[in-house]
């Protein structure tokens, strides 16, 4: 089953961690998402730092869920087991806290990875959410807000690792402005990140550097990565195409040499 919320704030985790406050729920986590890897048989343990920026005392249930990542890489948390879960392996240390305003709690979760497990990647969210819906009132309506945050946790499992493949070049619409897009296919067994030093032109001869979206492509994949524009004085320039682009883009110990005219 899904949850439903009236009103939902959630944090994915693909982001710098932030407060969260909706009517009486004002948190803080760190971090906002772990990369570990543990090795079959291995138990791995982590801390997530829960933060009341309230004046007042906060109690919080906090549980696992499973997750999907949508195409526009938006995220759904999902309560029931879903297919080939690993959230059986997880173990965290209560479900319900009370954190005083102002106050930070250091809480713990482990994952005991089966001595069979076969390589490839644990993906798994703690999920931290208000006790207690609040009411905003809306239009004379009582409307109940809960507030919650989602944190990702990736575990890979031994020799787990993604492999990236370039498959070439398309044009898409970023925050109303076209930029270029490399599709990427990972035809590993965990999830991979593309970074990386580019430069370029584009028609007009203008110079820019471009910065590789750093979105996670899950194992068995293909994902658009944005590579956005900026000069040192414009942070948010428009491209003239064609525009080339030249650099190394890299994902953990690998890197390729991109040399791309997008048109």
């Amino acid at each position: 089953m899904q949850r439903s919320f009236p009103v939902v704030l959630f944090l994915c985790g693909f982001v710098l961690s932030v407060p969260v406050q909706a009517q009486g729920f004002a948190a803080l986590v760190s971090p906002p998402r772990f990369e570990l890897a543990a090795k079959p048989g291995k138990t791995l343990r982590g801390v997530i730092e829960v933060s009341n920026r309230s004046t007042a005392s906060a109690n919080y249930v906090i549980h696992t869920a499973d997750w999907t990542l949508s195409r526009d890489f938006s995220v759904t948390f999902h309560d029931d087991l879903q297919p080939g879960s690993c959230r059986p392996w997880v173990a965290i240390e209560r479900p319900e806290v009370e954190v005083p305003g102002g106050g930070t709690l250091r809480y713990r979760f482990e994952v005991a990875v089966p001595p069979d497990a076969p390589p490839g990647e644990c993906r798994f969210a703690v999920m931290i959410e208000g006790a207690k819906p609040s009411i905003a009132v809306s239009k004379g309506l009582d409307v109940p807000i809960t507030g919650r945050i989602g944190v990702i946790v990736y575990v890979a499992i031994g020799d787990g690792a993604p492999d990236m493949e370039l498959l070439g070049p398309t044009i898409a619409t970023l925050n109303g402005r076209q930029v270029p897009v490399i599709r990427v296919h990972n035809g590993g067994s965990a999830h991979g990140r593309l970074s990386g030093f580019l430069t370029g032109t584009d028609a007009k001869g203008i110079s820019y550097d471009f910065t590789p979206s750093d979105f996670p492509i899950l194992p068995h994949e293909e994902r658009e990565v944005f590579l956005t524009p900026s000069t040192a004085t414009n942070d948010h320039p428009t491209l003239t195409f064609p525009v080339t682009v030249k650099g190394t883009l890299e994902w953990g110990k690998h890197q390729t040499e991109l040399n791309q005219r997008f048109e």
